[in-house]
């Protein structure tokens, strides 16, 4: 039995269409299951364009592009954390695997046989948090053979994991104390990013709601990397402002995969210089000593009354 897809949707009519669409052309949509989770609108705001992807998705049952279609859908807003680990939670439960997109990802024609392919391939590698069906614009060495590679930082776009790994979550973090203060522990985790502690600080302290940053921290604990496709599976066209989490930005643009050329998995081991690239694409230690000196320069310039 193929892996079940979860796909949670808003309130972007057009790119829920997108993302459905391009998975339904997908060689296995019609014999993997599909639950679609519809968020409810948080204002009055957002209510319209809701109904518009409420509209779309009702649709799709008479369509038969998939080998099941389950819809849920929200009565009131709970917010793209707390619906994706409830979600995940509910399905995952019931499967013990899972694959996970959001309604902002396009994906290649094999992407689904890539994820299901992975799953098998690595879920009793003690080593192996999850598999992301995205990669980054990253340094390769050209004499690399491998067609993925491992990171210490889980993805978001188009990703994939097993019950026991996601098990293993506290999603209360409730040892936050000692990790705020302990400085190895930070720099442990910022392997993924220099971004990391600091994105995990601001999820303690309320100024964001992520679910992702604490699956990351569940990771690195345990101590475990993620498989990442030399070629992306995943093309993320929400970057372009319109998401409550996204900004403009075309860093996150790649090439996606075409389907003709199949993944070959086997265990690459990390590789310095990927890890250093993947890293650095979060921002490089000169990237944050300069919002550092940034933001020093602002506060003398408070003290002193001179910036309103």
């Amino acid at each position: 039995m193929l892996v079940p897809v979860v796909i949670f949707v808003y309130n972007r009519p057009e790119h829920a269409k997108e993302t459905i669409e391009s998975l339904a052309k997908n060689c296995l949509a019609n014999k993997t299951e599909v639950y679609i989770y519809s968020d409810a609108p948080k204002n009055e705001k957002a209510q319209h364009h809701v109904e518009q992807v409420r509209e779309y998705i009702d649709t799709l049952t008479k369509r038969n592009l998939f080998k099941s279609l389950h819809i849920i859908k929200a009565e009131s807003n709970k917010g793209l954390a707390k619906s994706i680990i409830s979600g995940v939670t509910e399905v995952i439960k019931q499967y013990g695997k899972v694959i996970v997109i959001e309604d902002d990802l396009v994906s290649s024609p094999d992407f689904l046989e890539y994820m299901n392919e992975a799953l098998n391939f690595y879920e009793s590698d003690i080593e192996i948090w999850s598999i992301s069906g995205y990669t980054f614009k990253i340094d390769i060495p050209p004499n690399y053979k491998s067609d993925v590679y491992l990171s210490y930082r889980g993805c978001s776009c188009g990703w994939a994991t097993w019950s026991d790994r996601w098990n293993m979550v506290d999603w209360d973090m409730k040892d936050y104390a000692e990790f705020q203060s302990n400085k190895r522990l930070r720099s442990k985790f910022n392997r993924g990013g220099l971004d990391m502690a600091n994105m995990l600080d601001a999820q303690m302290k309320g100024k964001i709601d992520s679910w992702a940053i604490r699956w990351c921290y569940a990771q690195s604990k345990s101590d475990m990397l993620t498989v990442y496709p030399i070629v992306s599976r995943i093309k993320n066209i929400g970057m372009d402002g319109t998401g409550t989490h996204s900004v403009i930005t075309t860093k996150y643009d790649v090439i996606l995969s075409d389907g003709k050329r199949k993944c070959v998995f086997d265990t690459p081991g990390l590789e310095p210089q990927i890890v250093r690239s993947f890293k650095d694409h979060f921002g490089t230690e000169l990237d944050f000593f300069v919002v550092k000196i940034k933001c020093l320069i602002k506060k003398i310039l408070l003290m002193k009354g001179t910036l309103v």
